[in-house]
């Protein structure tokens, strides 16, 4: 039976905007608003794309060599559009909206992810990613890889809380040591503590200051520190130091203390999450075998 001409029409019209979009060039000059979205780049071989980065992408060690475009919720087009970028990416943290539309109105291609805190947003992130960077094999090994990782850390967590009930836990975000916030609950803060097997004593929303009696009362078992300006040992002593209350805890009596990246709290989930959790579930279970290794 012969095909009516109305229908090979748009057959032939559906192949050839088909082959004009796989034709159509990959962006190759990236501009990435988030440290989480720059880290993936990384691992999916677009780094010698980046032309520029926010005050977050601090990792890998390479990308502090490139132009800053400031923090991410804070842009300015005139930054952006000086770098000549094809694509902007962020998430929706990135902003404000009216600089967002001004790049826009250059020419410059504004892509968006999600900064949630979950495996799916993971695995749409990366298969956009790696769309965007003609890297869609490389993308789907990545996120398989990851959710494997994240599901055997899962269950080896399950396994050690068995053993032992989930420690009481507060996470501090500090400059230099001075008076901290507490990732309260629907925070980044709050969703590494409870993924890594943690019970989170903060319960009020958000990140908040409180009161340096109200942090010695809650008397935490492990204190996870996260510090904008210090790291290492230097973030641990600052914060004793500048909040005595502290040093009465259980957790600084027993030397239960863990040092995180702050990076790791903002833009969505990264490529160094699986470790990181693997690091606080150890501090929280000691007596464990908390790995996401076989």
């Amino acid at each position: 039976m012969m095909r009516r001409p109305s229908v090979l029409i748009a057959l032939c019209a559906s192949l050839v905007f088909a082959a004009v979009a796989q034709a159509e060039p990959l962006p190759q000059r990236w501009v990435s608003a988030g440290g989480a979205l720059s880290e993936w780049i990384a691992a999916l071989g677009g780094e010698a794309r980046l032309v520029g980065v926010d005050t977050t992408s601090q990792h890998p060690e390479s990308l502090k060599a490139l132009p800053s475009i400031g923090y991410q919720r804070q842009l300015s087009a005139e930054g952006i559009l000086s770098l000549r970028p094809d694509v902007l990416v962020g998430t929706e943290e990135m902003g404000p909206p009216p600089v967002l539309a001004q790049v826009r109105q250059a020419g410059v291609r504004v892509e968006l992810f999600s900064s949630k805190a979950e495996l799916t947003a993971v695995d749409e992130n990366l298969k956009h990613l790696g769309t965007l960077l003609g890297a869609e094999q490389r993308a789907s090994t990545l996120a398989s890889d990851y959710r494997q990782r994240i599901q055997a850390l899962q269950a080896a967590i399950g396994q050690a809380k068995t053993h032992q009930q989930a420690p009481g836990v507060l996470l501090l975000v500090g400059h230099g040591g001075g008076k901290p916030m507490i990732a309260g609950q629907g925070t980044a803060g709050d969703w590494l503590v409870q993924q890594a097997g943690g019970r989170n004593l903060a319960e009020h929303d958000g990140y908040k200051n409180v009161s340096v009696e109200s942090l010695a009362g809650l008397d935490p078992e492990v204190l996870v520190v996260s510090d904008r300006a210090l790291t290492g040992d230097a973030a641990v002593q600052a914060m004793l130091k500048e909040n005595p209350g502290l040093s009465a805890s259980r957790a600084a009596r027993d030397g239960r203390i863990v040092v995180v990246d702050p990076t790791l709290l903002v833009g969505g989930l990264g490529p160094r999450l699986p470790e990181v959790l693997q690091s606080l579930a150890r501090a929280f279970y000691p007596q464990g075998n908390v790995s996401f290794k076989p």
